[in-house]
């Protein structure tokens, strides 16, 4: 009897119209990447839509980030993410430099996108992940744009040290209360520095790093870069910053490795102290006494790093953070810093530790008893939210032309002007209102960006729920390993304590005794 074979035809395979998108970058701010920028942006969008059996699914775009590291680019990483979420069958680059200029984090991500079945198609190398045989010539591909990004690099780093060794170094990035005059010369900006001359004072005034943030949230003082509030480091950052002196120390720190890290110079590089370079915003004299003030509290910190509560009790009434002392008996308070400094600052009396830990114990036992009521349906709002922004959206690719279009149109509008062929006036006025615009389309991209947060959101969310399902029924001691992953900020309240949890659930939990 002869045997019958039916052929059955794969049902996974991939679609007939394949998903593509474009990931372009440019890895300066020089004037003349703008064009680059833009026309990747337009010519990747006219061939896949020209494209027979293409459709487009975004272009993703980074401008002036390093290809180094994959964590600095947000479109390359939202891009990833598409991938996982399965909204992506090939990927366009112009080069494998495009892409990254670490073969490591190359490699690594062409390998991840291969199991996700997305294949990749660089342009200049004629490479397509979709074969078998191209690991090997990426990886080598991916050497000599490595090896390029270090000689680059390498030459900019020289080219800063001769500059410092004249006295000639000036950031291109100036610090709150300066701006960039042109031709290497810093100029201060008025309402800036008397935000500047007012944190210096204050601190002398005794007042914290972290309730002067808290003071400048409250009067709303606007950020130079970003809007996002102010933090204890930034005020920190500003006591130590020898700038405000007039004066300039060149190299604090340098790059080290492959993805390049910055770490402190402490003595194995030279270091250059260039004097009267700039106009000072405080004098010297003051200066000199917040250095001294900061040194005389470093040596009486009263606090252990490695305490589970170290760090993550928050003044409800003034913002700052909570530190622990030790009685003659050995009974520990927690204490508002602003408290320790000067009474009259912050009201807030100190809470006995054993009221943080009790407190605690109720706030899980509940959660673990109430599961139900109180984690699922948080959890299931979360997944409902991360599954609406996880649909097609639109918007980011109309914003990602419009930044393109006026991108080009601020180039040659530049260009017009250095040939003579258009009037100063008129060049300005125009060139004013297309950065205006750029600026609002970008903040516009930052904020549908945001959006992606919702995934990470609702998996701390899941892992917060998880972790309280897997604990003991009934906490009856203190668990410092689990109070660590669970609780991300503990905040004051005024008869109480707020848990803010991983995944941001809060819970408040009352003191019997109000405190100490």
């Amino acid at each position: 009897m002869g045997k019958n074979i039916t052929i059955i035809p794969p049902s996974g395979g991939r679609p007939d119209t394949l998903r593509v998108a474009a990931y372009c970058r440019v890895s300066t701010d020089l004037e003349e990447q703008a064009l680059s920028y833009a026309s990747q942006i337009r010519s990747y969008t006219e061939l896949i839509r020209s494209h027979e059996g293409w459709e487009l699914v975004d272009i993703y775009a980074d401008e002036a980030a390093s290809g180094t590291k994959m964590d600095k680019r947000e479109d390359f990483n939202r891009m990833l993410a598409d991938c996982r979420k399965g909204k992506i069958d090939r990927i366009l680059v112009k080069s494998i430099s495009r892409f990254a200029r670490n073969t490591k984090d190359c490699l690594a991500a062409l390998r991840e996108l291969a199991r996700l079945g997305v294949t990749v198609q660089f342009e200049k190398e004629n490479i397509d992940t979709g074969t078998l045989t191209t690991e090997l010539m990426v990886s080598v591909s991916g050497s000599l744009a490595q090896q390029e990004s270090i000689s680059i690099a390498q030459n900019i780093r020289q080219g800063y040290r001769r500059r410092m060794e004249r006295g000639e170094f000036i950031t291109n990035k100036p610090p709150y209360g300066y701006r960039n005059e042109g031709g290497g010369r810093l100029e201060i900006v008025p309402e800036e520095a008397e935000v500047i001359r007012w944190v210096f004072e204050s601190y002398l005034n005794g007042c914290s790093p972290a309730g002067i943030a808290a003071e400048m949230n409250r009067r709303g003082v606007e950020k130079k870069y970003g809007n996002s509030t102010w933090a204890k480091n930034a005020v920190v950052y500003w006591l130590k910053n020898e700038k405000y002196t007039g004066n300039t120390l060149c190299q604090k720190t340098f790059k080290i490795g492959f993805p390049y890290s910055a770490v402190k110079n402490r003595g194995e590089l030279n270091q250059f102290y260039i004097e009267n370079c700039h106009p000072a915003i405080i004098s010297q004299e003051l200066f000199d006494r917040v250095q001294a003030r900061m040194e005389q509290r470093k040596a009486r910190t009263p606090m252990s790093a490695k305490h589970p509560l170290s760090a993550k009790i928050v003044c409800g009434n003034c913002g700052t953070t909570f530190y622990r002392r030790l009685d003659s008996n050995g009974t520990a308070t927690w204490i508002c810093s602003r408290h320790i400094e000067r009474k009259s600052a912050c009201p807030i009396i100190p809470i006995w530790e054993r009221d943080i830990y009790t407190a605690f114990l109720w706030m899980y036992n509940k959660l673990r008893l109430h599961e139900g009521v109180i984690l699922r349906p948080a959890l299931r709002q979360m997944e409902e939210l991360e599954q609406a922004v996880q649909r097609e959206n639109p918007a980011m690719l109309e914003v990602n032309r419009a930044i393109a279009q006026a991108t080009e149109q601020n180039y040659k509008i530049s260009k017009l002007r250095s040939n003579g062929l258009l009037d100063d006036d008129a060049c300005s006025a125009r060139l004013a209102a297309l950065e205006a615009q750029l600026t609002q389309l970008r903040a516009k991209r930052r904020r549908l960006l945001k959006n992606d947060d919702v995934s990470e959101a609702a998996e701390t969310l899941r892992q917060t729920a998880e972790a309280i399902r897997q604990g003991p029924e009934r906490l009856e001691e203190f668990d410092g390993a689990l109070f660590a992953g669970l609780v991300e900020r503990i905040t004051t309240a005024p008869t109480g304590l707020r848990f803010r949890l991983y995944g941001g659930i809060e819970v408040t939990e009352q003191l019997w005794e109000g405190g100490k």
